[in-house]
């Protein structure tokens, strides 16, 4: 008889870009646990020029990578809203969101805010109440301290649920 192979657990940081504030969160998956790790925001001056905004929020993020060292990342999609700049210039930081984990070699997953939602409350359109009680129950010691930070833990929980089906997707697409 063989022994099964032991799971290893797998750290994950989801991040929620935003030009104001990119909120990040860092669990550990060890099968169907999830564990908290560390949860915050990076927040630019808004007096920066946008190209200022950018490049603080990549160092931002870099430093974070380092420091806690996940090994897979997931990063919210863009929803189109009404005002095209805004959607225009969110689209940059989620470039830089997307762009500082993969300099760290690190894959990059991406959640559309519905499956998010629908992971960890049940329903698509959950409101940030709903997903700050269910992180309670799911991450007891997380306490977010922005709703950017606890919607980065909810994205790095849907991650956490979805990654096994997402390798399998990249796999056969020969990515």
């Amino acid at each position: 008889m063989t022994a099964l192979p032991i799971r290893q657990p797998v750290r994950i940081i989801g991040i929620d870009p935003g030009l104001r504030r990119t909120g990040w969160g860092v669990i550990e998956a060890e099968g169907n646990r999830l564990i908290y790790v560390a949860c915050g925001s990076v927040e630019p001056p808004d007096d920066l020029p946008l190209s200022s905004r950018l490049l603080a929020i990549h160092e931002g993020l870099a430093a974070i990578l380092s420091c806690h060292q996940p090994m897979e990342a997931a990063v919210e999609q863009t929803f189109v809203n009404k005002d095209g700049v805004a959607t225009l210039k969110l689209g940059q930081a989620r470039g830089v969101a997307m762009l500082a984990p993969a300099m760290f070699g690190i894959s990059v997953a991406e959640y559309a805010p519905n499956q998010v939602k629908k992971t960890v409350v049940g329903a698509g359109h959950a409101d940030k109440q709903q997903i700050a009680m269910m992180l309670k129950i799911l991450l007891p010691k997380a306490e977010p301290p922005s709703a950017d930070a606890a919607d980065a833990l909810a994205i790095a929980i849907t991650h956490a649920h979805h990654r096994q089906s997402t390798a399998l997707r990249l796999k056969v697409a020969g990515l």
